[in-house]
């Protein structure tokens, strides 16, 4: 069975996965907070596309490649309305966001640790006898190694590369279409259709993908995910806190670097007791005028002002009183505009606890801001991977298959570790259970 288990192929997992819709590297942050207002993701792919011939250059990040044309297309990161937001925050910003929204998608990819790696489909997972050439793209900043069509990869190697910073694996998508069908497809296009690059859609894998498939043959690894997570050593210390009256912005850099280890920043009170969580997987479900509230609120008034419900209308007045206080009427007059044309009628068809006045036509300041934080997105949200605010516990003595469980179930790449009282105690992450399964699948070997 353990054989079997190793001998699948990369494509098993890419079953049933939806194909990337991305952004072109010529794109504006305008654009970027376009696309992912009427997206189902909560993430966009950014594709760099060099072609001889015709390139469709538009936002959505299309190309085709006819007639003989050669060159190369790349994906160079990905992004969220996190990295909008934080952009945003940042003190050069804040004067003038009409004219930061005018800059390339570019501002949004920091230079930081976080691979994407392209592999075939057909790459087997079974054990690989030396080292493969991989050809490997950082999704924040670029790392570039000779490719090989055809390499294999093992489960182990994949692990390793998550391991050491890949989020992602991109995978070309076999489809059945012709050149006319393309051509067509192309004609057509919406920013939720699939796109194409050098005629191929690709797809990808990430930490929880892997985790399912482990899922899967989970007995295979008896008696291991019976055991507590206290007693694998797989509870992180190593996590960012905030106090619960602290101003938000002070963890603007945590928030940020959080999005990219994919955790979250802890919230507690001066006892050490959690209260809850900043979490990016929240706020990429927000709008980018939440920015205005990291920039005014405490990290408690945050969490209360991105939970599911909607923002309560005292801290929508405190957001603005405090913007014209601080003489940041721009971001004021930016965010409330752009917060106008937003749809809420999903609102309730998501959740029993949003509120009749959500969808209300009120155009008043304070409505529209309150359009601005949860569920102001355009698309239906019943389509939408959504988190509530509140924060995904579990305790030392929970089983490692339980605490799997709870993470798939909540699509979170984490989950908190608390005592009876409350108290903090640290953080499990797909990447720690993965260490554990890496151990487990070379005792196989």
């Amino acid at each position: 069975m353990a054989v079997s288990l190793l001998a699948r192929e990369v494509s098993d997992l890419c079953l049933g996965k939806p194909a990337l819709k991305s952004l072109s590297l010529t794109a504006t942050v305008t654009e970027v907070v376009f696309a992912l207002k009427n997206s189902d993701e909560n993430f966009l792919s950014v594709w760099s596309c060099e072609h001889t011939g015709k390139t469709n250059k538009e936002h959505r990040g299309n190309c085709e490649e006819d007639g003989g044309d050669t060159g190369e297309c790349k994906c160079v990161g990905k992004v969220s309305m996190v990295d909008v937001i934080c952009y945003l925050c940042k003190d050069e910003n804040l004067l003038s966001p009409s004219d930061a929204l005018k800059a390339p998608v570019s501002a949004l990819l920091p230079e930081i640790p976080g691979m994407v790696v392209h592999v075939e489909p057909t790459s087997s997972l079974t054990f690989f006898m030396g080292v493969p050439k991989l050809f490997i793209v950082c999704s924040k900043a670029c790392l570039f190694l000779p490719y090989q069509d055809h390499f294999l990869i093992s489960l182990l190697d994949a692990i390793d590369l998550i391991l050491q910073g890949a989020k992602n694996l991109v995978v070309p998508i076999k489809t059945r279409y012709s050149s006319s069908s393309r051509r067509k497809q192309h004609q057509k296009l919406s920013i939720n259709s699939p796109t194409f690059h050098n005629g191929r859609e690709f797809c990808w894998l990430t930490q929880e993908d892997i985790i399912r498939f482990f899922l899967g043959s989970i007995g295979l690894f008896a008696p291991l995910p019976a055991l507590s997570i206290d007693t694998l050593g797989i509870i992180s210390t190593e996590f960012v806190t905030i106090d619960y009256h602290s101003p938000a912005i002070s963890e603007l850099e945590a928030i940020s670097s959080s999005l990219a280890d994919e955790n979250s920043v802890a919230v507690i009170d001066s006892d050490g007791i959690f209260i809850g969580e900043l979490s990016p997987f929240t706020l990429a479900c927000c709008d980018e005028s939440v920015a205005a509230a990291i920039t005014t609120l405490s990290s408690g008034d945050l969490m209360a002002y991105i939970d599911c419900g909607g923002p309560p209308e005292y801290l929508v007045k405190l957001v603005m009183a405090r913007l014209k206080g601080r003489g940041l009427e721009a971001m004021l007059q930016e965010f409330t505009d752009s917060s106008c044309y937003s749809s809420t009628s999903s609102c309730h068809s998501h959740s029993s606890s949003s509120s009749s006045d959500e969808e209300s036509g009120s155009s008043t300041p304070v409505s529209a801001l309150q359009r601005a934080g949860k569920y102001s997105r355009s698309m239906s949200y019943s389509a939408r991977m959504v988190r509530r605010a509140e924060a995904i516990v579990c305790h030392p003595k929970s089983s490692l298959v339980a605490v799997m469980f709870q993470a798939i179930a909540h699509r979170a790449n984490y989950v908190w570790v608390i005592e009876h009282d409350c108290s903090l105690v640290g953080i499990v992450r797909f990447c720690d259970m993965l260490k554990v399964f890496r151990e487990s699948l070379e005792d196989m070997a």
